[in-house]
């Protein structure tokens, strides 16, 4: 396939569609939704009516049955307006991904075809109280009691918890293998025992809900395990190989967020008698935005392209995800910084901006966690 970077006109009336969405529901009310850390659910549902939300569940389903370059295309947009719009909305296909790619055509109809009946939530419950980069360290347990198995643990940080009709969760049926013991499974949400925490009061990202998911003697059956029991661990990181493109798409988005705001104040603020935007300090911290955002861009179509073409480069899909997280938590503060005093107060957009941003370093691997995949994947060959 030749290399191409101009995307095809069906792409860009998705790209439309998107940007219209989030400039005429989300920006208007991001700043709110935030200070009273409150769920978007009327945006979610907008959003799934629009068919932005569930965006890679195969057409056969129901489903849009989009690229993964497709769906980083919606979440750039999206994370324009707000990254906790953007986690919630692709918290959804977090917890459907396992079940495409694991999963059996029972569970797939019924799991993955309540998200595209109803605009209903999912979760993927994997990080706990002590095992969160440390996915083999994972204390929640799963024993079997003859036809049965009974669930115990507790998961922590999960998005969508409180809101979640099901969850892809991961446990462990023998703690002595680490991960070889893991095994991956698909519960609703309203079995007895399933019991959901308090929300979590955030930094930022705060419109996004985190929660623990307690599992207290909760009984499953065979019926509700997700691919072989022994795949559990590689369905998980087969998971965050395919969702990590979509962390880059969302920095992405904050990045050229960030600049568009602090391109336009440096236009109309004034120091020493000019526009700030004449200082060349301004115009170089403008210029490594720009720069940046054109770094991150690439990196993440590039990972998403690897996902839709069956490459399995785990250093592709590291290093989109460290580099568009790092970057963009300089780029938010350095916008702060053009914005001086004014941009430490909400009243502007960009404190927001940077404390959103400072997550993207942290779930679904922290950058120290990609560090580790590169450089384990470089010497390993």
């Amino acid at each position: 396939m030749p290399i191409d970077f101009q995307i095809t006109q069906e792409q860009e009336l998705l790209v439309k569609t998107a940007k219209e969405f989030t400039a005429k529901t989300i920006i208007p009310v991001a700043g709110k939704l935030d200070q009273a850390g409150e769920f978007p659910k009327d945006i979610l549902t907008e959003s799934w009516k629009l068919g932005l939300m569930n965006a890679e569940i195969p057409s056969e389903l129901g489903g849009m049955g989009l690229s993964c370059l497709e769906h980083c295309l919606i979440l750039e947009e999206i994370a324009y307006g707000c990254c906790a719009v953007s986690t919630s909305l692709a918290a959804n296909m977090l917890a459907s991904i396992p079940l495409i790619i694991g999963g059996n055509e029972t569970q797939k109809k019924k799991y993955l075809g309540r998200l595209i009946d109803e605009p209903l939530y999912a979760a993927y419950a994997c990080s706990e109280p002590e095992a969160g980069s440390d996915v083999a360290g994972m204390k929640t347990k799963l024993e079997k009691h003859g036809d049965q198995y009974i669930l115990n643990g507790q998961k922590r940080w999960i998005t969508n918890a409180d809101v979640a009709s099901f969850f892809v969760v991961f446990a462990s049926m023998d703690l002595s293998k680490g991960h070889q013991g893991i095994v991956c499974l698909v519960i609703d949400a309203d079995l007895p025992g399933v019991k959901i925490g308090r929300a979590e009061d955030k930094m930022g990202q705060r419109a996004s809900h985190t929660n623990d998911v307690i599992f207290e003697d909760v009984k499953i059956s065979e019926d509700n395990f997700v691919g072989n029991p022994k795949d559990g661990f590689k369905i998980a990181m087969k998971t965050f190989d395919r969702s990590r493109p979509w962390i880059a798409a969302s920095a992405t988005g904050m990045i050229r967020r960030a600049l568009t705001e602090s391109r336009n104040y440096s236009l109309e603020r004034k120091t020493f008698g000019m526009l700030i935007a004449e200082h060349q300090g301004i115009q170089f911290m403008l210029a490594d935005m720009a720069a940046s955002y054109e770094m991150a861009r690439l990196l993440c179509h590039k990972a998403a392209w690897s996902v839709d073409n069956n490459i399995d480069d785990r250093i592709i899909s590291s290093a989109a995800k460290l580099l568009s997280a790092d970057t963009v938590m300089k780029v938010t503060t350095d916008a702060v910084q053009i914005f001086g005093g004014y941009g430490y107060i909400k009243e502007y957009p960009v404190e927001k901006l940077m404390r959103d941003a400072k997550l993207l370093q942290i779930y679904e691997g922290t950058s120290q966690i990609q560090r580790l995949v590169i450089a384990r994947t470089l010497l390993a060959g």
